[in-house]
This record gives structure tokens, sequence and C-alpha cells, in this order.
């Protein structure tokens, strides 16, 4: 049986905070969910962007909220989980979806590569202050975007934000991703391990035509990757298909803590959400731990499940 977006439960009462709601995947989820009669807070870097994005969710009649967060500052992620706290007394789900993809070396407000630092620190520090909330709200779930590329990533916990190694677009990328899974793996056994009714899980869209391989050719100002990404657009699933994995792993009752859903067609790259293979790297319970200890460090944030 293939599921669909006419399989996900009735979701009235519910509260659903999804990031990089601005567009792509995060739009196509944000909309379905208020559809279906969650009330969505819209978490966007892009004031201006996030606002056009609102519109047009309200516009489908659901309910939705616009929330300022720039994953790449650990002050604004304070700041926005500060705010949901106080706008809301639950989050029934949590989506880690916004990201960042292969882009030149940069530098997040706070010191660390890019893609790192926005993939996954911002994410795991807006988790970990959103766990009282998460705790608070019974049968809450954490779903944690990954991607194919986690397959070619390594995370090197003695310098994850390169600066020792020569910077790679895409083995960051990979690593980002990697982590995203760790972390999404690491976050359900501490929270089974610990009784709090919260269950992690991770997602990825697999080939899927997004805003990320156009902002990543510009970005490069390259040519050849301007023409790589138009033809990765014609092999690509469209976003409402590419979307169903995170819906799946947000509402199917089916999901189980720690697993990981992606289409379930050729190599993972198309059709309907099924369970999706990864590699031994993702499911290195000591990597996980260590990864979640260094993440603590980097960020200052303490962590929830202690």
């Amino acid at each position: 049986m293939k599921w669909t977006e006419a399989d996900i439960p009735d979701q009235t009462g519910r509260t659903v905070l999804v990031t990089g709601a601005n567009s792509g995947l995060g739009l196509r989820t944000a909309e379905v969910l208020a559809a279906k009669g969650a009330r969505v807070l819209m978490a966007c870097r892009s004031t201006e962007r996030g606002q056009r994005a609102l519109e047009r969710v309200l516009a489908g009649g659901g309910e939705a909220e616009l929330l300022t967060l720039d994953l790449a500052d650990l002050t604004s992620v304070r700041d926005a989980a500060a705010e949901v706290r106080d706008r809301a007394d639950r989050v029934d789900v949590l989506i880690n979806n916004a990201g960042v993809m292969a882009c030149p070396q940069e530098r997040t407000v706070d010191g660390f590569e890019r893609q790192f630092g926005t993939n996954h620190l911002g994410h795991a520090a807006l988790t970990w202050r959103l766990m009282p909330l998460l705790r608070a709200t019974p049968g809450a779930r954490v779903v944690t975007v990954s991607s194919l590329a986690h397959q070619q990533g390594a995370v090197d916990l003695a310098d994850p934000n390169y600066e020792v190694r020569k910077y790679s677009a895409w083995g960051a990328y990979g690593q980002s991703k990697l982590a995203n899974l760790l972390f999404a793996r690491e976050l359900d056994r501490r929270c089974r391990a610990t009784g709090a009714d919260v269950t992690s899980v991770a997602a990825h869209p697999g080939l899927t035509v997004t805003e990320l391989s156009s902002t990543m050719a510009r970005a490069h100002r390259n040519p050849l990757l301007t023409v790589g990404a138009k033809i990765t657009a014609l092999i690509s699933q469209n976003v409402a298909m590419g979307a169903l994995p995170q819906l799946y792993a947000a509402t199917s009752p089916g999901v189980e803590g720690g697993g990981y859903y992606g289409p379930g067609g050729f190599r993972g790259m198309r059709g309907h959400p099924a369970r999706a293979g990864s590699t031994a790297a993702s499911r290195d319970e000591l990597a996980a731990s260590r990864l979640w200890d260094l993440t603590a460090e980097l960020t200052g944030v303490t962590p929830d499940p202690s």
C-alpha cells in the first residue's frame, strides 16, 4: 500500500513547528499539516520570504504563524525557542527541516562551519531548548531531515568545523547530514532511557527538486553546477512527493523511534515512504554519544535529556 497525504490523520489540536518553512519541503509540509488541522509555527530566517509563505498557507484555510529563526545564529535559536514557549503550551511535532547544501566555505555567526553549524548544531540546540515543551506533550515527536548524502559523510569529531583539514563543500554537507541522523537516533535512545514520552525519528526526501540545488550553483558561480542542477531537476521527483517521508515520520501511527524513512523506490531516490537504509556509520552508538557531548560543548546548551 502506497502511503499518501490522504493517509495523514486529523491534526486538529496539535501544534507543529517546521524549520525552513518558507520554501520547498518545509513549505509543503506546513501547507499539508495546516490543511489537516494543525497549528503550524513556520520558522523562517527571512521575515519577508516567511511572510509570503505564511500568506500562502493561510490562503489554504489553515492555522499558521510566523517565527523568526536563524539556525546559523545560536542567539536567534535561543530567542526563537523562548518565543515558542511564550506562544504555545505544547509542541506535538518538531520538524528539523531547514538546511544549506554544499555551499562555499563560510562561518556561522558563532564561528562554526556553515553547514555543520546550520544543519546540525542549530537544530540540536533548538531541539534541546524545546524539550521541556515536547516532554510535556503526550506522544510528541521530533523529525530530523537527513539526506542520501549521509552515505558519503564522515563526522570528524576532532575537526568538525574544517579548521585544519581542507574544506570540501560536499564533504561538509555529507558530514552535517550524517550528524543529523546520528543526533536523531541518540535523542531517541536517551528519551527511552529516561522515560520521556518523545519519539525521535529521521527522514530524507530522496532526489527531490528544491531551491537547494539552484542556490548552491549560484553560490559557487559555476556554470557547470548550474547545468548540473537543471539536469538533476529533470530526473528528480517533485516537492509534494519529496515531503511525504517527513510527513509520514511526523504523523503515521506506525513510526518507530529511531527509525529512518525515505522514498521506497530505486535506491531511495523516488517513491512513496518506506523504511530507509543507512550506513553503518549512522548506526554507530559510540560516535553518536560523542557527537552529543561535542554538540553540547560547542553550542553551550545543556542537553535534554541530560
